[in-house]
């Protein structure tokens, strides 16, 4: 069989080079002549990379393809290098792998991990900083909605201020923006102008909070005082009225002033609510939950209740807390039902289920701050303090009571100066106020 490529003509003896055995010098000798093929340009092929799926084409071997060039032929590919860093695994993959292959310096595709610390963070900081623009567009638009109508910079002759924070509360029997079907079912009747219904101080101090209702007969001094209008000064002749008969005189000012001069405790600050307001408040919350020790029926408020457990409305709600001549007491039970109902409002109010559900805070906040009268240096945060301390009056360190009461004159409740006078003490010494009222 001929091993000399195509189209060689000659024989192996005639080979020419060194070793020859032939006598003729070789440069006489004939070279034998070689027919090639016509010269094919090659075009490089770029190497075909198999998919993920397959290892290594089995046809790779020795450098080059099985049935392809002549041996020695270098096609340009580079096994081993594509993948990996050369070391194949046994079943053909060649180093590494595509994804989480075990070669060292293997190529890896595909996405990154998730920093989920990084995510948290930033949810986080996105939450706070969503919080805090929901708080202060909410503190804009109610302190945008404060009455601040009552300049207590008007009341002359002040005593001294003590430690901690006394509120003036003072719940009137005004109707202004109810329609009259409105005062009809609320039973508020039509009189012109508006008078005090009820009046308490709250007293916010390190000792607890000190609620004291002052009834609206209680026998009282008119000092002299000036004119919230007309800044004219009256003279005082010692002329004795109840309580109630000072606002109506001249309004929340002289109020505060025959307040202070007849307890000698100063007050910080004033809120004023009226019916429609009340009623409105208690509604938005859903109703007031509370538990009547005794059945009642008043016409007068409209007031009609069992004995027990019970939610009331707002109108249930206005009729209990106006009703006084249903009892014995008269006067001095309606401010301790008041007192009761107050703390009840108060604690079923401040919950998470209102503060934190705007369906419900923004109604209950918007009910009351329309109606809602208070002095011109009350801020947002004070009125809070107000709230919290009412709820924590019937709970922890709270105190609740009526001011001390001597006897009356005139159908008029006659306070107990000494009692009184120590009272104010504690108070001003924000000291456990050990002080019993009637």
């Amino acid at each position: 069989m001929n091993d000399w490529p195509d189209r060689r003509t000659g024989d192996r003896s005639e080979r020419y080079g060194r070793g020859s055995a032939s006598p003729q010098p070789e440069g006489a000798r004939a070279m034998p002549h070689i027919q090639r093929r016509p010269s094919q340009p090659r075009t490089p092929q770029r190497p075909q990379v198999p998919p993920q799926s397959q290892g290594y084409d089995d046809r790779y071997q020795d450098g080059g393809y099985g049935n392809g060039p002549e041996p020695g032929y270098d096609s340009g590919y580079n096994t081993g290098q594509v993948y990996g860093s050369g070391s194949g695994g046994s079943d053909g993959r060649g180093g590494g792998g595509r994804r989480g292959g075990g070669g060292d310096g293997g190529y890896v595709q595909g996405r990154p991990a998730p920093d989920w610390r990084r995510r948290i963070k930033l949810g986080a900081l996105t939450l706070v900083v969503v919080v805090l623009a929901v708080s202060i567009s909410t503190y804009f638009w109610a302190d945008s909605k404060l009455k601040r109508e009552v300049d207590l910079s008007k009341v002359i002759d002040r005593p001294e201020s003590g430690d901690g924070t006394n509120y003036l509360i003072v719940g009137s029997d005004s109707r202004e923006g109810m329609s009259a079907e409105e005062k009809k079912r609320l039973r508020t009747g039509s009189a012109e102008g508006k008078r005090t219904d009820s009046m308490m101080i709250l007293h916010d101090g390190s000792n607890g909070p000190t609620l004291i209702s002052l009834p609206r007969d209680s026998n009282v001094e008119i000092p002299t005082f000036k004119g919230s209008e007309s800044g004219k000064t009256f003279q005082g002749t010692g002329r004795q009225v109840k309580l109630n008969a000072a606002y109506a005189e001249d309004g929340p000012e002289l109020l505060v002033r025959t307040v202070e001069f007849n307890t000698g405790l100063h007050i910080d600050h004033y809120v004023e609510i009226g019916f429609g307001g009340f009623a409105k408040i208690v509604d938005a919350i859903g109703g007031v939950e509370m538990d009547i020790p005794k059945a009642f029926k008043d016409k007068k408020s409209g007031a009609d209740f069992q004995a027990g457990k019970q939610t009331l409305n707002g109108e249930q709600s206005l009729a209990f807390v106006r009703t006084r001549y249903a009892f014995a007491g008269s006067d001095l039970d309606r401010t301790k039902n008041q007192q009761k109902f107050l703390a009840a409002l108060a604690s079923q109010t401040a919950t998470p289920s209102t503060i934190l559900n705007p369906f419900k805070l923004y109604p209950t906040m918007g009910a009351g701050l329309d109606t809602l009268i208070v002095d011109k240096d009350m801020s947002l945060w004070a009125l809070g303090n107000m709230f919290f301390a009412m709820k924590g009056v019937t709970g922890g360190d709270g105190t609740s009571m009526n001011m001390p009461i001597s006897g009356s004159v005139n159908g008029n409740l006659v306070w107990d100066k000494a009692k009184v006078k120590q009272l104010v003490q504690q108070l001003n010494n924000d000291e456990k106020v050990t002080v019993k009222g009637n």
